[in-house]
């Protein structure tokens, strides 16, 4: 099975194209480029670089959130319109459990995603020695402090990744045992996010195009704001 993967819910863009476990290609940009101007064509020259057509591709993955409301927006929207138009399946997956398959040795790891307002999005993942990846808790937005004490109550040391591993070390590496990957294992990657994919459509997890949704977990500020009003 030839799974093509992209993640646009944060910061970076990718692209990414897996068959049987194994990694094909990959395009990753971390740039200040709007992800609509940059995830199609980067798709396009991925395919034409590994030499398959779009019709090749057997299924379609794309990371669903928690991340930037307008990035996962992007994401889903490019998935899906290719899914649709070629009537093939696609499958979502968690953009923090994308993340925790950055490390894929056994640890536990804590991705963490900079949900703004001094929150981030987190869960829990242990990475177990036969090579699978167990999820410990759900996807979440948590304050700061609630996140510290959540890791202290592991009383084990936790690798964080994602886009907001900078701003949680600096405030816990003194009182909890964090640990950091490498620079290259720090932000999502698409590979990640399609072998994530690929687990699960082989679990039977595949969609239609019509039934993938994203995962915000909090409203939009702009609904936030108007609730925050309106209680007034």
């Amino acid at each position: 099975m030839k799974l093509l993967a992209i993640d646009t819910s944060s910061r970076t863009a990718s692209c990414a194209v897996v068959e049987n476990g194994i990694l094909l290609g990959e395009f990753y940009a971390n740039i200040k480029l709007t992800h609509s101007c940059v995830i199609l064509p980067m798709v396009q020259d991925l395919l034409a670089r590994l030499k398959l057509s779009v019709n090749e591709i057997d299924c379609f993955g794309v990371t669903t959130g928690p991340g930037s409301f307008t990035g996962l927006r992007i994401g889903l929207s490019a998935i899906k319109g290719l899914a649709h138009a070629l009537g093939k399946p696609c499958v979502g997956v968690s953009t923090l459990e994308a993340l925790a398959w950055n490390l894929g040795f056994p640890c536990l790891v804590a991705p963490v995603l900079d949900a703004r307002c001094s929150q981030v999005y987190t869960a829990l993942f242990s990475w177990e020695q036969d090579g699978t990846l167990k999820r410990l808790s759900p996807d979440e937005a948590l304050s700061l402090t609630d996140l510290e004490i959540r890791l202290k109550s592991l009383k084990s040391s936790i690798y964080l990744v994602g886009d907001g591993t900078e701003l949680c070390y600096n405030m816990l590496q003194n009182r909890i045992p964090c640990l950091l990957p490498s620079p290259a294992q720090q932000f999502l990657r698409a590979a990640s996010a399609a072998f994530a994919c690929e687990q699960a459509a082989l679990q039977g997890k595949t969609v239609d195009a019509g039934s993938l949704v994203p995962a915000y977990l909090r409203l939009p500020q702009a609904e936030r704001e108007l609730l925050a009003k309106n209680k007034h």
